[in-house]
């Protein structure tokens, strides 16, 4: 789906609020940018994107996103180099995951052209809120929701496309302690766990409290049948490397299609590491931390890139992980890092130039 956009409105705000932001002691999507990209479905179309002043929406009570839960999102990032040019990761790919997820949640999709331009033409007007410190980025924020109005369970008739966005630091800081979860499930086969959609996380959130009230700061999800299979951490793919051999479970309609996770892949080739993409199960795991062979865990997604795991529950018991000097968490995060601003060359053609 495509459609040509010659130019976009934009609407500047009046007074900028950038001066009173400490770029040195940025929070994670907790300072959010002058100007925002707004686009309405309406009359069966999507009418023309434009950037606006970042400000609040009025919906009426009635609005489906309310009530029956139509809303999907994508996370991405911009970057600046030393020259000052601006940077994207692989945006395409957010652009189709977007439409994938509005498909399953019988959002209309977008055209690419209203996705890209639109992206490209905020990210010009608010290009000094790309923090350049080691570390931070602007992070993007995309959404669609369903803003149509009336109680009658059914799609909406009317939709808002916006994306926000907030000049962030690092995600996590240190190491991860996870649980492995038992009981609760995070999606289940022909449902939208592959969709980004917003009820997924909405659903995470329980369970991953219990996990911290346990003293754990996240969750490895398990499939939905019989909690024998590894399937994502948190809100992340996962890796487990077991002697030199990178696993990870194939994607399907419960795991999430992430874009991290691809690259991720795609560059452990070219390093030669040894992957697998394959069913993991838990007991494989516990064997593997029991006899020695369990080197690394980690979680891959686009705020954190990657985040190492230091040790995992499982009924009762905790597994501490062991510390390497030369991970492949590590090598793989600078590498992704260090295509995403620009400090490498770029093989695979995933950076975009705004």
């Amino acid at each position: 789906m495509s459609a040509a956009i010659n130019n976009i409105e934009i609407q500047k705000a009046k007074t900028s609020k950038i001066s009173s932001i400490d770029f040195d002691n940025l929070s994670f999507g907790k300072v959010f940018s002058d100007h925002m990209l707004l686009c309405v479905y309406k009359d069966g179309m999507w009418q023309l994107p434009k950037v606006v002043p970042y400000q609040p929406i009025t919906l009426d009570p009635s609005s489906k996103i309310f009530h029956y839960g139509q809303s999907v999102f994508e996370g991405l990032k911009a970057y600046k180099d030393t020259d000052e040019n601006i940077w994207l990761f692989r945006p395409e790919d957010n652009f189709r995951r977007l439409n994938i997820s509005s498909k399953r949640l019988s959002i209309p999709e977008l055209p690419e052209d209203y996705f890209m331009a639109g992206l490209k033409t905020l990210l010009q007007v608010d290009r000094d809120w790309i923090p350049k410190s080691e570390g931070s980025s602007l992070y993007i924020r995309p959404f669609v929701f369903a803003s149509g109005n009336g109680f009658h369970a059914s799609p909406a008739d009317e939709y808002m496309f916006i994306i926000a966005t907030a000049p962030s630091g690092s995600y996590f800081s240190g190491k991860l302690k996870v649980l492995i979860e038992q009981t609760y499930s995070r999606s289940a086969n022909g449902g939208v766990g592959f969709a980004k959609a917003g009820g997924n996380y909405a659903g995470q959130f329980y369970p991953t409290q219990l996990a911290v009230e346990k003293g754990y700061q996240q969750v490895i999800w398990t499939d939905d049948t019989t909690h024998e299979y590894i399937e994502e951490a948190g809100a992340m793919n996962i890796f487990v490397r077991i002697n030199d051999t990178l696993i990870t479970a194939p994607i399907s309609d419960r795991i999430l299609d992430g874009i991290t996770r691809r690259s991720i892949l795609e560059i452990a080739k070219t390093e030669n590491i040894p992957v697998e993409v394959r069913k993991i199960s838990v007991k494989e795991v516990v064997e593997a931390s029991k006899n020695g062979t369990l080197k690394e865990m980690f979680g891959a997604g686009t705020a954190a890139v990657i985040s190492p795991i230091a040790a995992f529950g499982h009924e009762d018991k905790d597994y501490d992980l062991p510390t390497l000097e030369n991970s492949y968490g590590a090598l793989l995060k600078k590498r992704i890092t260090d295509i995403q601003t620009n400090k490498s060359e770029d093989p695979f053609g995933w950076r975009v130039k705004v």
